[in-house]
């Protein structure tokens, strides 16, 4: 397997059909495979993956029982993984699973991809969030000391010897997208961002960025982690 892509999906039910279906659309390879992780969802998720996964031969299922935050989804998915390069997106298809596929080709190009991370650079975003993003950056790579762009950009892809090396110390929560990329940079790995379009959801909400209170809540809690993480390492 060359490639295994994490979803992670918690009450992402009416998001589900569609992602298997614009990943049928692009995935046209047989070394690929899509692991879709039902992150403790509390709708009917897990029913409808049952139902429609065993019609897509690239797709399998990971379920973990209890929520314990995004980036654990992530990990567990990440763990079941075959793959010789590991990845992954989120499930509200705001981030094209084309660009996934366009990673992957990136990264094989590359004359040393064993030491590469690919992170897409978000385009077309609102101007509230772009902001948003921008003083994050700022924040994250003054305290940090390391320039550090757009951390949340979808998808992540990278070996899986990078993930190996560091599995046992992701965090359960939104910070792991921080806490990869700082590695990533620690560990000098050649970075390579690519445009990637962030398009609107089509079903449901975020179950996250609800407004400007929860973005408190996000710096908050970004914030924390990073005095952790410097702390740490």
């Amino acid at each position: 397997m060359k490639l295994s892509l994490i979803v992670p999906c918690y009450n992402e039910a009416k998001n589900i059909p569609l992602i298997l279906e614009k990943f049928a659309s692009v995935i046209k390879r047989q070394d690929i495979e899509v692991l879709l992780v039902n992150n403790g969802s509390t709708d009917n998720s897990q029913e409808i993956l049952n139902k429609l996964v065993s019609n897509y031969s690239f797709a399998r299922v990971i379920e973990v029982e209890v929520n314990q935050g995004y980036g654990f989804g992530i990990t567990s998915g990440l763990c079941e993984a075959k793959g010789e390069f590991l990845g992954y997106t989120h499930a509200d298809m705001q981030t094209d699973p084309a660009d996934t596929i366009k990673a992957l080709g990136i990264i094989e190009a590359h004359p040393d991809p064993k030491n590469c991370f690919l992170k897409g650079d978000r385009k077309g975003r609102p101007i509230f969030d772009e902001f948003f993003t921008i003083g994050m950056s700022i924040f994250e790579s003054i305290y940090l000391g390391i320039k550090l762009w757009d951390i949340n950009a979808q998808p992540n892809i990278f070996h899986r010897n990078f993930f190996d090396k560091i599995k046992y110390n992701c965090p359960k929560d939104f910070s792991l997208d921080l806490y990869l990329f700082y590695i990533a940079k620690k560990k000098k790995l050649n970075i390579i961002r690519f445009d990637v379009n962030f398009l609107k959801r089509i079903y449901g909400s975020s179950n996250w960025n609800k407004g400007f209170v929860s973005k408190l809540k996000f710096i908050k809690r970004t914030i924390e982690f990073s005095m952790k993480l410097k702390k740490e390492l």
